[in-house]
């Protein structure tokens, strides 16, 4: 049974998948089969570095490919991590814990409904479209290096498909949460839901992820998702308010050498 309702659920895991990548692009990506090798220089983001597997029925020369790509992460100066999906071969994954790699950062992908969804009272914001803006805001929030500027411009930029940078501004603290909504003809993917550690609690989450999913359905998105890891539960805990309810699941593999 359980089998087999990893298989039904495959065509979504694709489509996910596939919107997940445009929505956050990498500045390379290679193919091996139906391996994903997505290498970014100027940005650390494992999302932007890793290998990815997209058909469980590839497990052809797995050892000799596996070293093919670590000599391109090497290149890179990444370490090298794959990203385990229900796309993964099982035979990538014996090998991979045979070899005692380690899993770790397993992540959960929701989705909600929006046609039918009744979104909260709250103060609407509207999207910006300045990069550099949200960019800058969303280091404060998240506290980041701000040498990851021009890496973090260059991805934002590099979005193809209709994009809306949303951030709420404290008059005396400047910005205080930040989220990005990436819409993909029918599908709407809320990335990076952030806010300042001291402005948590407050109903700011609540506030920018309205205003995200419902610029979204006014652009006729039918459906949102997101990725949240499954150690934030205040964050599972808001989305599941919302109804947003787990798709599936991913986690990354790194060699012993990595850990």
């Amino acid at each position: 049974m359980h089998a087999q309702s990893t298989i039904n659920k495959l065509p979504l895991v694709r489509r996910l998948e596939a919107v997940g990548f445009r929505a956050w692009p990498a500045s390379s990506v290679q193919y091996d089969g139906s391996w994903q090798v997505r290498l970014t220089a100027g940005h650390p983001s494992k999302r932007l570095n890793s290998v990815v597997p997209l058909d469980p029925s590839d497990h052809r020369d797995l050892e000799i490919r596996l070293r093919k790509a670590q000599r391109k992460f090497e290149a890179y100066g990444r370490p090298m991590v794959v990203r385990e999906t229900p796309l993964a071969s099982q035979q990538l994954i014996d090998l991979l814990r045979e070899r005692r790699w380690t899993r770790f950062d397993e992540t959960l992908v929701m989705t909600v409904d929006l046609v039918d969804l009744e979104l909260p009272d709250m103060l609407d914001h509207l999207p910006s479209h300045d990069v550099g803006r949200f960019v800058d805001a969303s280091l404060i929030v998240d506290e980041a290096d701000p040498a990851l500027k021009p890496a973090l411009a260059e991805v934002v930029s590099g979005i193809k498909p209709p994009s809306g940078l949303f951030v709420i501004e404290n008059d005396d603290a400047g910005p205080v949460a930040t989220t990005l909504c990436v819409q993909d003809n029918d599908l709407a993917g809320i990335l990076s839901v952030s806010v300042s550690a001291q402005h948590r609690r407050k109903g700011l989450g609540a506030e920018i992820l309205t205003s995200a999913l419902r610029w979204a359905r006014m652009r006729s998105a039918k459906t949102a998702w997101l990725q949240v890891s499954v150690d934030n539960a205040p964050a599972i805990a808001l989305y599941a308010r919302f109804g947003f309810r787990e798709a599936y699941r991913y986690c990354y593999w790194r060699s012993p050498e990595e850990a």
